[in-house]
């Protein structure tokens, strides 16, 4: 995979991606060196992480638009990372791309039975790395739409109806609704994480939800947002 030769023409003609966050995931420095650099040029936000654990962590304070992750790496590997973000409620619905060198059938199988949407195996092209990220992201688009419908047979966020926000209320749960995390929130309304944190408290408490995920899913749904 030779990045640099294809990074020149990513400069000329750059594709901006609306900021689209992603969280690559890889214990080789020079893979995610190249592919950080690529994926920038394209117009994306990259955080790494060298391993599953540390990439973990990461989640906690941020949640991305999409994951890139090795498979075989120290502390914590591929299968039992991505097997942990299924797990959890607000980490769940994001898309994950599987990087391995690993190409036989039985190994993309069971990449894609421990919750990867894609299976891509080392060397690839770059265009095609692009493609598959890009059909992900869109595909997750179309399932927020769907879910904001309410869905065929899909049901409402339920909140107690006389729930009032107050206007920063207001804001903050807008940017919640964008996916963007309490530090970015906390720049754009120029206050401190904390009182971030505070407000997306207070609503959790007057909505009766139980996470953020529910919160931005209620925003949507009443064209909040």
């Amino acid at each position: 995979m030779d990045l640099r030769a294809t990074s020149a023409t990513a400069m000329k003609e750059p594709s901006m991606k609306d900021h689209k966050r992603l969280l690559l995931i890889d214990d080789d420095p020079n893979l995610i060196l190249l592919v950080k650099d690529y994926l920038e040029f394209r117009g994306y936000e990259v955080v790494t992480a060298e391993n599953g654990r540390e990439a973990l962590e990461i989640l906690e304070q941020d949640i991305p638009d999409m994951i890139i992750c090795d498979v075989m790496m120290p502390e914590m590997d591929g299968y039992t990372f991505v097997e942990q973000v299924r797990q959890t409620e607000r980490t769940s619905w994001i898309p994950v791309l599987f990087l391995s060198a690993k190409g036989q059938s039985a190994d993309r199988v069971k990449g894609l039975n421990k919750g990867a949407d894609v299976y891509m195996v080392k060397p690839f092209e770059p265009e095609e790395l692009v493609a598959q990220v890009e059909s992900s992201l869109k595909q997750t688009i179309r399932w927020k739409e769907h879910q904001a419908k309410g869905g065929e047979n899909g049901s409402r966020i339920q909140v107690p109806f006389d729930v009032q926000l107050t206007p920063t209320e207001l804001k903050v749960v807008q940017f919640v609704a964008r996916g963007m995390a309490n530090r970015e929130i906390a720049e754009e309304l120029n206050v401190s994480q904390r009182t971030v944190e505070s407000h997306v408290s207070n609503m959790l408490g007057k909505t009766n939800l139980h996470n953020r995920t529910e919160l931005a899913r209620w925003a949507i749904e009443n064209q909040m947002a």
